[in-house]
Order: structure tokens, then C-alpha cells, then sequence
């Protein structure tokens, strides 16, 4: 999943990429891959945290109810951005009206703590974004075994070349895949928390460790939907484990040893 733009076709962002180094400082986290300092996690974070706001905030039909983005007399807006500082105070960004005319309605201003926002005036702090209903989607059952949708993952060109070469070039590629469900499935049921859920399409998913070389590190996560007729999980398909992590990472940071940045 990368940085969707549309945020800013919602507001003008100057020094967008300064603003989002000060905002990974006061939510300290590693936020970029491997040794880059980028902080591309944070920044698809952020785009798509925001488009799930503005999406519930256009859903409410009750105007007391519509508290995901906040506006104060058409002259400030801000959201949650569900992080927090390192003394767990929530952070927020706050947005003033565009003085440019013809260009985006809202102009940037800063991410504020919930003190901040208060000595400002902001009477009603917004929500986060809501990602899930029932809490169980957010658990693999260990009960229900995992249907892969093969054809899409082996047959597809773009997918199947996700997978390992030293893979891919023998003749029992399936059979291999086949054996890392199944390994997965029993390291699960030793430890629940290797099953990761993610956000996508507006649907709540889990993460899959696949470890297709060495039993200890995972080279891919397998995505699966719970499934109620039969009642089973359903693989889609396989995603690189940036992917997985941009994705888990929309709803927290992901508490697990194989999907890591």
C-alpha cells in the first residue's frame, strides 16, 4: 500500500516533508524500512488514516455524530491521528483556511497535542478512526483451516514473481508454499500474536507469516479472510512484508517478530 495524494487535494501541506519528520519525533517510532530515513511508513500512515476519516465523517447522517474531522466556524478543521506522544497524549492535525484563493479550501498548520488543542479553543476533541466492530476478527481461529485461492497466487505473473526465486525455480514451488501454511498455522497456536489483522477495503484481513526457506524468517505474509459458509479462511493472495506492514500498521503497530520494518 503506498501514500495516497488525495490528502492533498483536501489541503495544502508546505514543508510536508519536514512537518512529517516533527511528527515521527513526537510519535517515536522506527518509521522508515530498513536503514532508509524517509519515513515512508508514517507518511502512507497518514494519507490513508486521514481518507478514513473523511470517508466515516461523509457516512454520518446525524450531525452531532459527525466527529472524525472536527470544524470550528469554518475557520479550523483538524483529526486524530491516533498516534500518540511518548507520554501517551494523542496527537492531532490542525488545518486553517487557505488564505490562497483557488487552490485547496485548508492549509496545513501543525500536529497538536490535546492540551494544545484545547488552549486554542477547540471545544470537541475528534475521534479515531474506527477500524473494526467485533474484536474476534482480530484473532485467527485456529479451528478453521486456510483455502488458498492457488490460481491467483502461482498464476498471476506479478504474484507469483513475489516469491523467493530459490522457489520459484523448483518444481514443487506449491508444495513448499503448501508446507509454510501449515507451519504457520501450528506456530499460531503456539503464539496467537503472529497472526497480524490489517486494514484493507474496508474489510479487516490477517497476515500470515509464510517462512518458504528458513522455518524462522518469513519471506512473505499471506493475506486470509475469515469465511462463515464454509467456515474457513480464504487466501487471496501473498504480499511483500513492506506491504503487510503498511497495511497492519493503520490499525497498530504490529506486536509480532516477523513483520517488522
Amino acid at each position: 500500500m503506498a501514500m495516497d495524494t488525495r490528502i492533498f487535494d483536501y489541503a495544502y501541506w508546505p514543508n510536508f516533508d519536514k512537518k512529517i519528520d516533527i511528527l515521527a519525533q513526537l510519535s517515536p517510532e522506527k518509521w522508515s524500512f530498513g536503514s532508509n530515513t524517509d519515513n515512508s511508513i508514517l507518511k502512507n500512515y497518514i494519507s490513508h488514516t486521514f481518507l478514513k476519516l473523511k470517508d466515516e465523517y461523509d457516512k454520518e447522517v446525524d450531525p452531532e455524530e459527525k466527529k472524525r474531522i472536527i470544524y470550528e466556524d469554518d475557520k479550523l478543521a483538524c483529526f486524530n491521528t491516533g498516534l500518540f506522544t511518548s507520554t501517551y497524549e494523542p496527537i492531532y492535525a490542525l488545518f486553517y483556511i487557505n488564505s490562497v484563493p483557488g487552490k485547496q479550501k485548508w492549509k496545513f498548520s501543525d500536529f497538536k497535542t490535546e492540551y494544545q488543542l484545547t488552549l486554542i479553543g477547540v471545544p470537541v476533541l475528534p475521534r479515531r478512526a474506527n477500524y473494526f466492530t467485533n474484536p474476534s476478527d482480530l484473532v485467527f481461529d485456529t479451528n478453521r483451516e486456510i483455502i488458498p485461492q492457488w490460481h491467483h497466487i502461482i498464476n498471476n505473473p506479478e504474484n507469483f514473481n513475489r516469491i523467493p526465486e530459490q522457489v520459484r525455480l523448483g518444481s514443487n514451488y506449491q508444495t513448499v508454499i503448501e508446507g509454510a501454511i501449515k507451519l504457520a498455522q501450528k506456530k499460531i497456536e503456539a503464539n496467537y500474536r503472529l497472526a497480524v489483522p490489517q486494514y484493507y477495503k474496508g474489510k479487516i484481513q490477517l497476515l500470515i507469516p509464510l517462512c518458504l526457506i528458513d522455518r524462522n524468517r518469513a519471506d512473505l505474509a499471506l493475506v486470509v479472510t475469515k469465511s462463515e459458509e464454509p467456515k474457513c479462511y480464504l487466501g487471496h493472495t501473498c504480499l511483500p512484508l513492506d506491504w503487510a506492514y503498511n497495511n497492519a500498521r493503520l490499525i497498530a503497530r504490529p506486536d509480532s517478530d516477523w513483520l517488522q520494518p
